[in-house]
């Protein structure tokens, strides 16, 4: 839906809370659980490779 978003903090562990809650959905406003794969990989990324400046494009 235009003009919907939904904003955590860069870091697994509110990731998890997140997705435990249904935050997202209850924001976005969409039925069933979302498919969150590509965003736990960008975590993945941003951990491994020690960059914590940028995220989704963000600095």
């Amino acid at each position: 839906m235009a003009g919907r978003g939904a904003w955590v903090h860069p870091n697994e562990e509110c990731l998890a809370v997140a997705l435990r809650r249904r935050a997202f959905v209850r924001a976005l406003r969409v039925e069933g659980p979302l498919d969150t794969q590509a965003l736990n990989h960008r975590l993945n990324e941003k951990r491994l490779n020690g960059n914590g400046h940028e995220v989704n494009g963000s600095k």
